[in-house]
């Protein structure tokens, strides 16, 4: 419990420790539009290119569109559903796609500052849906995972707090945030009870690089960064409460060039417990590559 919370204070306290210092009349706007876009994700496909240990694929892609629920865009109050799917093509005989993710959620987000600028505090809740469409066994007669047909299912909360901020020396808006996420077990498959994490820690920032000039004028952000790092604890397969196994770490960098439009290309690193459904049962460490949209307007 002392690991907890010091964890718990600590991710909380990163959001409210990045506060600018800018005079208003040069920091560019963020609404909850933006704020909730860089929360929610980016829709992207990955190339061919995968280096580690996840399963030879042709594409990993997310498709993620937000729908906004809010009366104008200085609102202070708005709500984003979200219908998210994310597909795997695997590089095997008739390119199978197995068992997707579908992920429907709505989340409501609050602006505790009302202002439009980048220097901002806000939280933020959402209820979702995670399963895969199959209906078999989740196990196989051997006592392996069945990750073909296995049902996969859970529903959750999450509860979290994002702080905004312009830095003025590097021309960059940041975002900061921390959540916690709870996995109720009456609402998730029980086989999945003592084998996933139901309950999670997060933290997450995003830092996006404003190019120079256009004063007055909406600027889309050429280079991104963004990281995110979670702690699952409660009963997972007898691991310990540091155990390597419930640390969820991902670091993306973004680049737009002048030459496109609406998307852009990535590479991410990720290293933990799998998000594809019911592959959880697996550890991965991924080196990919691809296209996103990213088509955020400061």
């Amino acid at each position: 419990m002392g690991a907890f919370i010091a964890i718990s204070v600590l991710l909380l306290a990163i959001p409210l420790y990045c506060t600018g210092q800018d005079n208003n009349d040069t920091i560019p706007e963020t609404g909850l539009g933006i704020i909730s876009q860089v929360n929610q994700g980016d829709s992207y496909i990955t190339f061919p290119t995968d280096i580690g240990n996840i399963e030879p694929l042709w594409f990993e892609a997310n498709l993620i569109p937000s729908f906004n629920i809010r009366v104008n865009k200085d609102s202070r109050l708005m709500g984003v559903l979200t219908p998210q799917i994310i597909i795997r093509m695997y590089r095997e005989e008739s390119f199978p796609v197995r068992t997707p993710s579908y992920i429907p959620q709505i989340t409501v987000y609050y602006k505790l500052i009302s202002k439009i600028n980048a220097n901002s505090l806000s939280i933020f809740g959402k209820i979702a849906h995670h399963s895969n469409g199959q209906d078999g066994d989740f196990l196989l007669e051997d006592g392996e995972v069945n990750l073909k047909s296995g049902d996969f299912s859970t529903n959750y909360f999450e509860l979290g707090v994002i702080k905004t901020n312009y830095n003025k020396k590097f021309n960059a808006v940041q975002f900061f945030g921390a959540s916690f996420e709870v996995h109720p077990p009456g609402l998730s498959n029980t086989s999945m009870q003592g084998k996933y994490g139901f309950y999670r820690l997060k933290g997450m920032f995003s830092i996006f690089k404003l190019p120079v000039g256009n004063q007055g004028k909406k600027k889309k952000a050429s280079i991104s960064l963004k990281g995110q790092a979670g702690w699952m604890f409660g009963e997972i397969n007898d691991w310990n409460p540091w155990s390597p196994n419930r640390f969820i770490l991902s670091f993306t960098f973004y680049y737009h060039p002048k030459f496109l439009e609406d998307i852009g290309f990535f590479a991410q690193v990720y290293q933990g417990m799998d998000y594809y459904n019911i592959y959880f049962v697996h550890q991965i460490s991924v080196i990919r590559f691809g296209i996103m949209t990213e088509i955020l307007r400061f």
